[in-house]
């Protein structure tokens, strides 16, 4: 490639290959680029170093024991964030496809929505029991296969609630940022990368904040897994923690329960909060807030080189995907539709589908019948009604308390800075780490656990509530606060005009997401163990806690389909309709 001579010094550089402008741009490279480098390299190292050991053989006929030694932590820690981090990506990608595909689809919403319902509503066990199986045999005689089914129980317990977010976000995008996209004409490809995804960034990474959090709280069951009458664990914080308590060594569940603790407030600091000041620009708001989100590790990136570098290197392959994306079609979808031709391709759609979901019932029907016959029904039913109490309780006590705690968190930078830390800690803290607390606890005072497991079912759901009230009091714009801060409104009038409606559309997915996680936490909520000492709540979650650990597949199958039912009859009845008023009434 020829350079022009001529008098046009800018244009020259502007035309000259990035390779060749390397040497200039590495001149002014400072202290803080070199710092990031190196951490670059080492996470890189420890990612490889740690990486090897989940290709090693494993013999599946052999119970596992955990090497519970406190120097192993650091390792076990190392492997524990691979697989946390590992399912948070699967997530990512599930959660675009999937929300993407239900927003844009109304009949395959039809089916995706329904299917997400019951798709949170399945225990982290239930996944395991079919993952194990299929994991071991696609990779055998290898770590990997238990590897892939520990990441894939994780990714069970952080998908959902990301994709209930990102879908309200889609469906509900403001009508200006639409009609924008018409306007300039966008392929779906841009108004999905400039348009949507920006609009949902916010409450995209809190909802991946809490989600990450709930993987932590499954830890345990995800790496020391009991499937069969067979026992598989992989080094980690969960299965270190899980020996220690039933052996019931306190010191070592200390020393799992600090380990966890500076994990937790690790990743915040370095992964999360940078995140969080960073999704700050993507707010809908007419004037600047006079407080904005920070972070040290944001502002020792920006102070870097290297994202702007890598920034220009990935120009020519961001240019080539915009362009690739073409294919996708342009966002052009015509305000009036054939409404003959949509009938009739829906009435197409609803036979093909229904057929499809009932010939599976009959073939589920069928299989319980010839085994256990269709009474296996009746306990998990009764049962299913325990549980739903302790949901309802806390459901209705998680709003009634973090809700206006979020609103105070959400609309304070500084308060932000400090609570987010704490917050993520508590909601990362799985309930088997408090079971040694739990079982003396429950003896000492006489609580029935059929009262205190409510109290360890709350450790994994309120925590939606708070995550996405916090995320929908961050959205608000600011000047809608500083408009009412003017005109003197306060105190309940401030609720009911700017906070309630700014806030219901989030609130509303923490509600219908806390509320599958209650029923999730309550396989390892309503069955509490340390040591020699077991106490067994009523309810269905330690029915399929009971029937997976001794590799009872009809009545698993039964309590997970009770279970499900439970769920979505709930969505059906309440949530759902709270979405279409959100939608219908309280989009900013």
């Amino acid at each position: 490639m020829s350079i022009r001579t001529d008098n046009k010094p800018a244009e020259t550089v502007e035309r000259t290959p990035l390779v060749a402008r390397l040497p200039g741009r590495l001149s002014q490279f400072s202290w803080v680029d070199a710092a990031v480098a190196a951490a670059v390299l080492v996470m890189l190292y420890v990612v490889l170093r740690v990486g090897h050991g989940t290709t090693v053989a494993f013999n599946t006929r052999q119970n596992v024991k955990v090497d519970t030694d406190p120097a192993q932590l650091p390792y076990d820690a190392a492997r524990s964030l691979l697989r946390m981090f590992a399912a948070l990506a699967l997530s990512i990608a599930f959660t675009f496809g999937y929300a993407y595909a239900a927003a844009r689809s109304r009949r395959l919403e039809r089916i995706l929505v329904p299917a997400l319902d019951i798709l949170q509503s399945v225990p982290v066990l239930g996944f395991l029991t079919v993952a194990v199986t299929g994991f071991i045999a696609l990779f055998p005689g290898s770590m990997l296969g238990l590897e892939c089914a520990s990441i894939f129980a994780i990714f069970t317990s952080q998908a959902w609630n990301m994709t209930f977010g990102f879908y309200y976000s889609l469906t509900s995008l403001p009508r200006e940022l639409d009609e924008l996209s018409r306007s300039f004409g966008f392929t779906r490809w841009m108004r999905f990368w400039k348009v949507e995804l920006p609009a949902g960034m916010i409450g995209l990474v809190w909802n991946g904040m809490m989600s990450f959090g709930g993987g932590w709280f499954f830890l345990v069951a995800s790496e020391a897994i009991s499937v069969n009458n067979q026992r598989y664990a992989l080094p980690g914080v969960g299965s270190y923690a899980g020996d220690a308590i039933t052996d019931g060594d306190l010191g070592k569940v200390g020393w799992a329960i600090l380990t966890m603790a500076v994990m937790v407030i690790g990743v915040n600091f370095l992964f999360w909060r940078p995140l969080t000041a960073w999704a700050e620009k993507f707010k809908n708001e007419q004037s600047e807030a006079s407080e904005v989100q920070r972070s040290v590790v944001l502002d020792f990136l920006r102070r870097s080189h290297w994202p702007r570098l890598l920034g220009r290197m990935l120009h020519p392959l961001g240019r080539a995907l915009s362009t690739a994306g073409r294919v996708f079609g342009r966002d052009d979808r015509p305000l009036v539709v054939d409404r003959t031709r949509q009938r009739t391709g829906d009435i197409v759609f609803t036979v093909v589908a229904g057929g499809l979901i009932l010939w599976g019932l009959l073939d589920l029907g069928h299989y319980l019948h010839d085994r256990t016959g269709l009474g296996v029904f009746g306990e998990p039913l009764l049962l299913g009604l325990a549980t739903l109490a302790r949901v309802v309780v806390l459901v209705t006590l998680a709003t009634v308390v973090w809700v206006p705690v979020g609103v105070k968190i959400g609309f304070s930078p500084r308060l932000t800075r400090i609570a987010q830390p704490v917050v993520q800690v508590l909601a990362s803290f799985p309930a088997n780490f408090l079971f040694p607390l739990a079982v003396w606890f429950f003896l000492r005072t006489g609580l029935s656990i059929n009262i205190g497991g409510t109290l360890l079912m709350a450790l994994g759901a309120q925590w939606y509530i708070l995550f996405n009230t916090i995320a929908g009091a961050m959205a608000i714009p600011s000047d809608l606060r500083e408009a009412m801060d003017d005109i003197g409104v306060r105190g309940w009038q401030r609720w009911r005009r700017l906070i309630i409606p700014g806030i219901f559309p989030s609130y509303v997915t923490g509600g219908i997401t806390a509320s599958g996680g209650a029923w999730n936490a309550s396989i390892v909520s309503e069955v509490v163990t340390f040591g020699g000492t077991s106490l067994t709540a009523t309810g269905l979650g330690a029915y399929i806690a009971k029937a997976t650990g001794s590799g009872d597949y009809p009545h698993l199958i039964a309590g997970v389909a009770v279970m499900s039912l439970y769920v979505v009859g709930l969505n059906r009845l309440l949530w759902r309709r709270l979405y279409r008023l959100a939608e219908a009434r309280y989009s900013l």
